[in-house]
């Protein structure tokens, strides 16, 4: 099994060097987020991780999580290592001081959630949940609901989840049948079933406060009748402490692919106490605070798979003899050379790096915007913030989970036969890496979203911010001998962007199937192009260093070479997605469904 290590260096790099994260937090009034009090957090997290999470990874795939009579008991070490995180503080980092937590920017906490989905991804999954809980309850929640029950969330000692999914509607939560009446108390009676619960029931928190969408009596059939409550596993007094059992159960826990180590559920509500949260028929609006905020964490499971994938692989890659360089002798002490000196190695290493180092910056953008929303007084930086993610948020979920993959399978690929074998540690990486591309809305969901409802729905409108700070990137370091090449070709993509978009949405006019269509490879597209805006921003970071001298010039350096070789080999996949999305509906739909035989 491979030995995780933080990538402290790079985050720092991300958040302090390209993004300017100081600057950021003090002008949105985080004075307690200096960049020495962002040094010690990024540190203590990494020794956190490595130490405590990342020894138990291959514990939970190996013994799974155990339902018994509806309880859940958790891998060796899983409820002990939640005990030393809630001990140590870690929930309450990007939380309300009002609640308990400690007001830190959520860009901070999403640099440092990068290495617990890195280290173990069943893990993370744990506490990951309660995040989009709480931010729907701080979002939409009354102020009694808060009370009742964010300082517990926020604390850690209570664990949240959100329950969408029934076994017979997944995306389309429209078809939906739980139900909840209302009681003379106001509060309601909620009866239905959830499958695919994540940290649905478990050992590790005193209660679990389930975010849950269900349909009352007499609202409009589909979306549009659909509302949102709060149904805690323990009923909860009005002064916070927990009251009896609620009507909520654990029918079972899934046998899954990965993640062996966190707990998906079936839960059952019978006759349990549910809260209204919000309006009436609102649910869906309110849901999709938590399900952005999940969106974003996903994305993250993206970039953390890559950097595990990339470590693990780079080290076996120095270590393992095999066959000797084609262009001449590497170790003359040995009986072979190292692998890492074979380019089809090297191709799938710097695949893994330039992904994972390219997400970790795209990451950090996004959520200083999420900052620029919750903190900024300015509405002119709220708005654009809120369209960048508008636009950004599919993208990331989708092309860095399937990119996360990829780079899983290159881990086991780099490693033969090793890295099919389970004590390696890559066959895990990669059973527990496929989930992220379905979470939170799968690939196809995320593009059609992207492409659907915001690029052709806004008439193109949602592109234009994000391509004309591009352009401006663009028009500012033309002229610069390092960045010259990058910039011509950006342009290039994004303009050829622009009209791939018009020539869809005129297709779209006569055949709406065009969309769907196109959509899935209209995003992968601009995944690459979003990356490679990255990765240029990171060259010029990179080459004004050297020009100013540093004693770190091998980190520098390696960031100009990773970025030519994006540019030259990964950047190039995106004119594939072209031919692809041009090349219409017509063969995608010819065939009849009784054609689709075998």
């Amino acid at each position: 099994m491979p030995e995780y290590k933080a990538p402290i260096r790079d985050t720092k790099f991300v958040m302090q060097e390209l993004l300017n994260c100081e600057d950021h937090y003090q002008r949105l009034g985080y004075e307690d987020a200096s960049l020495e009090m962002v040094d010690a957090i990024i540190n203590e997290a990494a020794k956190f991780n490595e130490q405590v999470i990342a020894p138990i990874n291959q514990i939970g795939d190996q013994q799974g999580c155990t339902w018994v009579d509806g309880e859940v008991s958790t891998p060796d070490g899983f409820k002990e290592a939640y005990q030393q995180y809630v001990e140590s503080g870690w929930p309450t980092l990007s939380q309300p001081v009002e609640f308990g937590g400690q007001g830190l920017p959520a860009s901070l906490n999403s640099a440092i959630g990068e290495y617990s989905s890195a280290a173990n991804h069943s893990f993370a999954m744990y506490p990951g949940l309660s995040h989009g809980c709480m931010a729907t309850l701080e979002a939409h929640g009354s102020e009694i609901q808060k009370q009742m029950f964010l300082p517990k969330l926020v604390e850690g000692t209570w664990t949240g989840t959100m329950c969408l999914t029934e076994a017979h509607c997944g995306t389309d939560l429209g078809m939906l049948r739980s139900k909840a009446e209302l009681n003379d108390d106001g509060s309601y009676r909620i009866n239905g079933s959830k499958i695919f619960i994540s940290a649905g029931e478990h050992d590790m928190s005193e209660n679990i406060v389930h975010v849950v969408i269900a349909r009352i009596p007499g609202s409009p059939e589909g979306t549009r009748g659909i509302s949102l409550f709060i149904v805690p596993k323990f009923n909860v007094n009005d002064d916070g402490s927990i009251s009896d059992k609620n009507g909520v159960t654990c029918g079972s826990i899934e046998h899954k692919m990965g993640i062996n180590g966190s707990s998906t559920c079936v839960i059952n509500f019978d006759n349990a106490t549910g809260h209204l949260i919000g309006e009436v028929n609102r649910g869906l609006n309110c849901m999709f605070t938590f399900m952005n905020a999940a969106r974003l964490g996903v994305a993250n499971e993206g970039v953390a798979a890559a950097d595990a994938a990339f470590q693990g692989s780079l080290a076996y890659a120095k270590d393992r003899l095999q066959m000797r360089s084609m262009s001449g002798v590497k170790n003359p002490d040995g009986p072979a050379d190292a692998i890492i000196v074979h380019p089809d190695v090297r191709r799938m290493l710097l695949t893994q790096k330039s992904i994972s180092e390219g997400g970790r910056a795209l990451i950090g953008y996004l959520s200083q915007q999420v900052d620029i929303v919750q903190a900024s007084k300015e509405q002119v930086d709220i708005a654009k913030a809120e369209t960048n993610l508008a636009l950004l948020t599919p993208i990331a979920k989708a092309f860095l989970t399937e990119a996360g993959l990829e780079c899983a399978s290159h881990g086991v690929q780099i490693l033969g036969g090793h890295g099919f074998i389970k004590e390696w540690g890559m066959e895990q990486l990669m059973r527990d890496t496929k989930i992220s591309c379905l979470y939170e809305g799968t690939t196809g969901i995320q593009a059609l979203d992207l492409l659907g409802r915001k690029i052709l729905g806004s008439k193109g409108e949602l592109l234009k911010g994000f391509a004309t700070e591009i352009g401006v990137f663009c028009h500012a370091n033309g002229q610069n001998p390092a960045l010259t090449n990058y910039c011509i070709i950006l342009g290039k993509y994004v303009e050829e962007l622009a009209k791939y978009t018009q020539d869809i949405g005129a297709k779209a006019m006569i055949n709406p199937d065009e969309v769907g269509a196109a959509s899935v490879d209209y995003l992968m597209y601009a995944g690459y192009v979003t990356l490679a805006y990255f990765w240029a921003k990171m060259a010029k970071t990179a080459s004004d260093t050297l020009a100013k001298g540093t004693a770190e010039e091998d980190f520098y350096q390696a960031k100009l070479k990773t970025a030519k070789f994006y540019f030259d080999r990964i950047l190039p996949r995106a004119k594939g997605h072209a031919a692809c999305m041009v090349n219409g509906a017509d063969s995608m739909m010819a065939l009849d469904s009784e054609d689709f035989i075998f």
